[in-house]
């Protein structure tokens, strides 16, 4: 009888691990998770950027290391003055830390210092060229017309930008020839 009670008791016990996680409430081990997080970064005492997205998760043991932010991101550049130069928001982001690139996607907008504004779906950020640039479908409002093409590059704070396949129609002042 003894050994038949071993028997069933040994195959009453099941671990499943997603189950575990899920009555715990603990997720990967590896990564650091936190809700509504603001993020500031100073360079000589001056803030460049100030950071905002509801979930925050750091995975360093992941091959790359990578932070994600997401569900509303929302970052604030600055320049050497204090003042705003670029807002970004998106839903999403991934940086990878030990590269220092950034991608952003789904729904990413930015609003320059000008009052130009890039509308895309993804947005990557390439520290070692530091450039942004994108192979997606980007539209740019500015005060006197909309811009619409295929990929496009642009210098840190989008003071300078290239559509690489612009499309639609480019206002052009009398007696220029476009190139």
């Amino acid at each position: 009888m003894l050994p038949g009670v071993l028997l069933c008791m040994a195959m009453a016990c099941n671990n499943d691990p997603g189950q575990i996680r899920a009555l715990t409430g603990k997720g990967n081990p590896q990564e650091d998770r936190a809700q509504d997080v603001t993020i500031i970064y100073s360079e000589q005492g001056k803030i460049k950027l100030r950071l905002y997205a509801k979930e925050f998760v750091r995975n360093e043991s992941a091959k790359p290391a990578y932070i994600d932010m997401n569900r509303n991101i929302k970052a604030i550049f600055y320049d050497d003055s204090g003042n705003v130069a670029n807002t970004l928001t998106a839903d999403s982001s991934r940086y990878y830390s030990t590269q220092g690139n950034v991608i952003v996607w789904d729904s990413v907008h930015i609003v320059s210092r000008k009052g130009e504004q890039l509308n895309t779906d993804e947005l990557i950020w390439n520290q070692s060229i530091q450039k942004f640039f994108t192979e997606k479908p980007v539209r740019i409002t500015t005060p006197t017309e909309v811009l619409y093409g295929n990929g496009m590059e642009a210098n840190s704070d989008f003071t300078t930008y290239k559509i690489i396949n612009p499309t639609g129609m480019v206002q052009v002042n009398k007696g220029e020839v476009p190139q």
